[in-house]
C-alpha cells in the first residue's frame, strides 16, 4: 500500500511586527480554520499550472451500500445531488453560549435529491459540553426537545460531541439513550466518535455501548496528525487498518461507517507569529540583522524576511481510493467523507452504489 503523499517546499515570508500593550498571544484553534480557495474563487487568468504529477488511479470502482458525505451550511453550492450520496450530513447546529440550540440550517436550503439528509449537531465546548450533558443542570432536557423539534424536517439527527470531559462519560451515554428514545424508532439517529486503536480506561467514546444507542456510527478515522503535531498522513493505511479492526470487535456491521478525509494540513519548520517580550523583540531583530527601525504613528515596526521550510499532507483521488479499498476489501460497504468541497472531483467517478 501506499502512503499518502508529502509535499515539501521552501517559502520566503515577509514578516512585519508591531509592538503596543494589549493581551497576549492567543491559539488560533487551527483545527476549526479552513485553507485555501474554492474552486469558483480564483480567477481563470490567474490559473496556475501545476509542475508536480499525480499517480492515475486504477482498478476496480468502489462499491458502497451507504455513502455519507458533510455539506457545510453556506457551503450548500460545493453539493450537487448527483455526487453518489445515500446519506447527507447537514454540518451543523450548534450549542450557543447559552445552553440553547441555535444555528440550525434550512432544510430547504439542500436539495438531496433522493438521499436522505441528517442534521449534526456540535458542542465546541468541553464546560458548556459539561452542563449539557450533566441531568444535574436544567439544559439537558429542553435541550432534548430542541434537537427533536429541530430534526423533525430532517430524516435524522447526528450527534457529534468531540469534548465531553472524562467525568460526564456517563452522562454522555445517558444523554445519547434519553434522545433516541424521544426522535422515536422511525428517525434516523448517528453518533460520530474518534478513531481508536484499542479499548482507553475509562474510554469516554466506548463504542459497544454507544453502538447500542445509535442506528450507525461512524469513526472519524482521520487527524492521525493534527495541527499540533509533528508532520505526517490525515489518515495513513498502516493506521486506519488498527481503526478499523478496532471497529469491526466492537461495533455491529451493520451500524459502522468508516469516515475518510478529503482534506490536507501543511506545517511550517519555523513559527512567525507571536507575541514578544522587549527583550525577545530585539533579539530576533538582531538574529535576522534588521538595519532599521521605523515609527509608524509613534509604533515601532520592522521587516525581516526568513526561509521557512513547509511540509504539507493531503489527500488526492489515489490515497482515498487506497483506504476505501482497505475498508471494502475487510467487508466494510458503508463509508462516510468529511467533506464535500475539500475532494478532487474525480473521486465519485470511482463510487458506485449498490442495494
Amino acid at each position: 500500500m501506499k502512503k499518502i503523499i508529502g509535499l515539501f517546499f521552501v517559502l520566503s515570508i515577509g514578516l512585519n511586527f508591531s509592538f503596543a500593550k494589549g493581551r497576549a498571544d492567543i491559539d488560533i484553534p487551527f483545527d476549526n480554520v479552513e485553507y485555501g480557495l474554492r474552486a469558483q474563487d480564483i480567477k481563470e487568468e490567474e490559473e496556475l499550472k501545476p509542475l508536480y504529477t499525480l499517480k492515475k488511479p486504477a482498478g476496480e470502482l468502489i462499491n458502497l451500500q451507504e455513502s455519507w458525505g458533510y455539506v457545510m451550511q453556506n457551503r450548500e453550492s460545493e453539493y450537487n445531488s448527483d455526487i453518489p450520496l445515500t446519506d447527507v450530513c447537514y454540518f451543523a447546529a450548534e450549542i450557543n453560549s447559552y445552553g440553547e440550540l441555535a444555528g440550525v440550517p434550512k432544510r430547504s436550503s439542500l436539495d438531496v435529491g433522493n438521499a436522505r439528509c441528517h442534521l449534526v449537531i456540535v458542542c465546541e465546548s468541553k464546560s458548556l459540553t459539561h452542563f449539557i450533558l450533566n441531568p444535574n443542570y436544567d439544559l439537558r432536557k429542553q435541550l432534548i426537545k430542541d434537537i427533536v423539534k429541530a430534526g423533525a424536517a430532517y430524516d435524522g439527527v447526528q450527534i457529534d460531541f468531540e469534548l465531553v470531559p472524562e467525568r460526564d462519560r456517563k452522562h454522555f451515554i445517558t444523554f445519547l439513550s434519553d434522545l433516541r428514545y424521544s426522535l422515536g424508532s422511525a428517525k434516523w439517529f448517528t453518533v460520530c466518535v474518534p478513531a481508536r486503536v484499542k479499548l482507553l480506561s475509562e474510554d469516554i467514546y466506548p463504542y459497544a455501548e454507544i453502538a447500542k444507542y445509535s442506528d450507525r456510527v461512524f469513526i472519524m478515522a482521520y487527524d492521525e496528525s493534527w495541527s499540533g503535531s509533528k508532520p505526517g498522513p490525515i489518515a495513513s493505511v498502516d493506521w486506519c487498518r488498527k481503526v478499523m479492526e478496532y471497529a469491526q470487535k466492537t461495533i455491529p456491521e451493520r451500524k459502522l461507517i468508516m469516515g475518510l478525509p478529503f482534506y490536507g494540513r501543511t506545517w511550517a519548520s519555523e513559527t512567525t507569529a507571536g507575541a514578544w517580550y522587549f527583550s525577545g523583540a530585539n533579539r530576533i531583530m538582531t538574529e535576522h540583522k534588521v538595519e532599521e527601525v521605523t515609527y509608524e504613528n509613534d509604533i515601532p515596526t520592522f521587516k525581516y524576511t526568513a526561509q521557512v521550510e513547509v511540509t504539507g499532507y493531503f489527500n488526492d483521488t489515489w490515497s482515498v481510493l487506497q483506504l476505501c479499498r482497505l475498508y471494502q476489501e475487510a467487508g466494510i460497504q458503508k463509508m462516510g467523507f468529511w467533506r464535500i468541497g475539500q475532494e478532487d472531483p474525480e473521486f465519485w467517478k470511482w463510487v458506485r452504489l449498490t442495494k
